[in-house]
């Protein structure tokens, strides 16, 4: 019992940050089998927010990359969101990490060094926020090549779907009705039920078409609503969200192949494929635009040139450049319209509102017959309350 404690204690006393490991190459695959306080060991070059925000919802208490999460080619977003959720980060311990590293193993983490025990399986350098500011200083000098390569991907875009953006063609038909109705398109995300809570008042009063994209249609229904149209990966998309009534339409490749359509299949569900080289926001928003929508809200979706470089596949960001330009002054960001709706009257208006409303009541009733007798009783309850308190501290 004696040596069973000492070792016990031992264990427990190893500094640093343990949990069990969670190995995967594909960062996708890997964010559907994490469970909180597990370590996600990963081989994601230039971590992306949109990645770093599904690991802080998954509770993660450790990040081990086997790639640089910020290479210097551009300023991604990624690692800022991890270091600033209070995420543990180990970058660069090489792809050897991912074999020595057992998936389901506990491991753990101390000044960058990766541990089973007290056995070393990898090092590389754990970031914080510092290192992260000082990274992303040096890697905004590479925003030229970006901007050079983005630019020749824009025009091999356009070449290749010109079509598609000018004349609609290939767009699917949707059974749910999109003319001359306002859309809100919800984009997969780690947390939008802030933002969904804040356009309530403009859900209710608009009832706008509901289009969820990705998980973003399980955003909708964990926030109490029910997603009309859905695009994108049905192996990212809950059974209870593909199954609700909506319509689903499936990204494809060129040659019509759509991963993931087998499930909805097999759902028993209905679904149209949509063959693009675009990601799937920009198909929903397509397909909006060229079925008549009068305005396009969006949640969660790239705004700036950070977030567009910050997807870090250049074909992704040429298809929503040219997206965007399409549908032009139809595309709102939804946290411009939850100002709108943002309450402008403040407490002490309130305040002031229902005092002054008090003060006309009681005027009221002094001038009336009856303000003798609603005085003589308002002062013959307030002294029976006051000899009730003196009874309580005699």
């Amino acid at each position: 019992m004696k040596l069973s404690g000492l070792l016990h204690r031992s264990r427990t006393e190893l500094p640093g940050l343990s949990g069990v490991a969670r190995v995967d190459r594909r960062t996708d695959g890997l964010l559907r089998r994490l469970k909180p306080g597990e370590i996600a060991v990963i081989d994601h070059v230039d971590l992306d927010r949109t990645t770093a925000d599904a690991l802080v919802a998954a509770k993660v208490a450790g990040v081990v990359n086997a790639a640089p999460s910020i290479s210097g080619r551009f300023p991604n977003l990624g690692p800022e969101v991890l270091v600033g959720a209070g995420i543990v980060l180990v970058d660069g311990v090489g792809a050897e990490a991912l074999r020595e590293i057992k998936d389901g193993s506990r491991i753990r983490i101390h000044e960058g060094v990766v541990y089973a025990g007290e056995l070393r399986l990898a090092e590389g350098v754990e970031q914080d926020a510092d290192s992260v500011a000082d990274a992303m200083v040096e890697a905004k000098s590479g925003l030229t090549h970006q901007l050079e390569a983005f630019a020749a991907n824009t025009i091999e875009f356009m070449r290749r779907e010109r079509s598609m953006l000018l004349d609609g063609a290939g767009v699917p038909d949707v059974e749910v009705d999109l003319s001359g109705r306002q859309v809100l398109v919800v984009a997969a995300g780690y947390d939008h039920a802030a933002e969904l809570a804040r356009l309530a008042h403009y859900i209710r009063e608009y009832r706008p078409v509901l289009v969820g994209v990705g998980a973003g249609a399980d955003a909708l229904m964990q926030a109490g609503h029910r997603p009309q149209l859905i695009v994108g990966d049905p192996n990212e998309i809950s059974s209870e969200a593909l199954t609700s009534g909506a319509d689903v339409v499936v990204p494809a490749f060129a040659d019509g192949h759509a991963p993931g359509l087998h499930r909805v299949q097999d759902l028993g569900a209905g679904a149209v494929t949509f063959p693009s080289s675009a990601n799937p926001e920009d198909l929903a928003l397509l397909i909006a635009a060229h079925n008549g929508a009068s305005l396009v809200v969006t949640v969660g979706l790239s705004a700036s040139m950070a977030e567009f470089l910050d997807r870090g596949r250049s074909g992704s960001i040429a298809s929503t450049f040219l997206t965007r330009l399409q549908l032009g002054g139809l595309l709102v960001d939804g946290q411009v319209i939850a100002s709108l709706y943002r309450s402008r009257i403040s407490v002490g208006a309130i305040l002031l509102m229902v005092g002054a409303a008090l003060v006309a009541v009681a005027a009221a009733l002094l001038v009336s017959d009856a303000g003798e007798a609603v005085l003589a009783w308002l002062t013959q309850t307030w002294l029976g309350l006051v000899d009730q308190i003196r009874s309580w501290f005699a």
